[in-house]
């Protein structure tokens, strides 16, 4: 399994309607994508802006290919979410997921 992480980060005020537009029930294209296993939406408070982490679970890089293209690491970005972003990461790092340990205890 690869782990797709990326980060941005908006201002206080549209924080919220970010996040709203990252919401799995407002991605249900992701969903139906071969090899996509799941995602974690991450946010953090700051005093000046908001930071987001997404996490997206595939089977292999290969998936993420057939979704985002050859250049697998670029952002993938749609226009109604950058109007919110101060600031983003331009490409995402990919890790093999080496291990989980309790995940379906935590979502009981």
């Amino acid at each position: 399994m690869i782990a797709r992480i990326w980060h941005g980060s908006t201002k206080p005020e549209h924080a919220d309607a970010y996040e709203a537009m990252l919401k799995p029930e407002r991605l249900p294209g992701v969903a139906k994508v071969k090899g996509y296993k799941g995602s974690f939406l991450l946010r953090k408070n700051h005093r000046d802006e908001i930071d987001f982490i997404t996490i997206m679970l595939w089977d292999s890089t290969d998936a993420i290919r057939d979704f985002v293209g050859p250049d697998y690491e670029t952002s993938v970005i749609p226009e109604e979410r950058r109007k919110y972003l101060c600031c983003h990461d331009a490409k995402a790092t990919h890790y093999e997921v080496a291990s989980v340990h309790g995940l379906a205890q935590a979502f009981e």
